[in-house]
């Protein structure tokens, strides 16, 4: 094992072991895989030569979070690397010690993840998505498309730390705009779908908040909104790849990336408590043209004019 004071690269006598707790599976984290490999190789470090990556999926089930956390503490991995605020929450419950890398979060201050983004203190460090900041700008997106939006479906797992404050902001806004809103709070499989054929032809849109449950569960989330004529607006490019309308957030295969040189500097020596946690600033509109032709909406030239990509 690495020692805390992160020696490896003096020595390079031994394989460091990441533990990856992945959040979802690996179809849907395939991409994000592929990035956060890549750029280790380019930085020179190769699973199965001086590094071993031990995957573990928790397939959307918060519920398995913490078993892989303190499975990866209890056989003491050199680093963890994992995403989303509720599997960053059990590896930090899990250890003190190991060090944590996050490739994305939605506020890891008011969460609890760090102490301060350019001091974060502790053994943890990661990647922020600006994921609440950019839910009032997904709603402002959502309507240039749905221009007759007076209905707003809302569906989110309340049981992820961060989902709340998103769904609070969007309410806000909904308010200022004379929106009415209806919530959906989904915290397992089998309740996405009953939840959104329960608004069939009581809302105009879907907003979907993201989180590892319902990106697990993206394609099931995007057949049941397309059975109920809903367009959806969500926070990555993944859901409408899988069928969804639009999405505007960060590119996560960027983040992956980034997440990857962080876990460099760590096993090159730097303390993660010294590491400051990023803001992904660059983010992308994407549009899926099938479901809108579907859908029967036109997308509007200013909105196509500005668009990273249409599929």
């Amino acid at each position: 094992m690495v020692s805390r004071k992160f020696t490896l690269h003096r020595s390079w006598a031994r394989q460091a072991t990441i533990g990856f707790l992945g959040a979802t599976t690996p179809t849907v984290w395939s991409t994000f895989v592929a990035a956060f490999d890549q750029r280790l190789r380019r930085l020179g470090w190769i699973d199965g030569s001086n590094i071993a990556i031990d995957y573990r999926w928790a397939e959307g089930r918060q519920d398995r979070y913490d078993d892989f956390a303190q499975d990866f503490a209890g056989r003491e991995v050199d680093i963890i690397l994992t995403s989303g605020t509720p599997a960053v929450l059990a590896a930090k419950k899990a250890t003190k010690r190991i060090p944590i890398v996050f490739a994305s979060a939605g506020d890891p201050v008011r969460t609890n993840l760090i102490d301060r983004l350019d001091r974060p203190g502790g053994n943890v460090t990661g990647m922020s998505n600006g994921h609440l900041d950019l839910a009032e700008r997904r709603l402002h997106e959502l309507r240039k498309v749905v221009p007759d939006l007076q209905r707003l479906a809302i569906i989110g797992n309340l049981g992820n730390r961060v989902i709340p404050h998103e769904v609070e902001r969007i309410k806000r806004r909904a308010r200022q705009l004379k929106l009415e809103t209806v919530v959906s709070d989904v915290r397992g499989s089998a309740q996405i779908v009953p939840a959104i054929k329960a608004v069939r032809g009581k809302v105009d849109a879907l907003y979907v908040c993201t989180d590892p449950l319902l990106t697990t569960h993206s394609v099931a989330i995007n057949t049941a909104a397309a059975s109920a004529r809903l367009p959806t607006m969500h926070a990555f490019r993944e859901y409408v790849e899988t069928g969804g309308l639009m999405s505007y957030g960060p590119d996560f295969r960027a983040m992956f990336e980034n997440a990857a040189s962080l876990v460099d500097k760590i096993l090159r020596g730097t303390q993660p408590a010294n590491i400051p946690v990023r803001l992904q600033q660059q983010c992308e509109l994407v549009i899926n043209q099938h479901t809108a032709n579907a859908l029967g909406i036109r997308i509007p030239k200013r909105v196509r004019a500005r668009a990273t990509v249409i599929r």
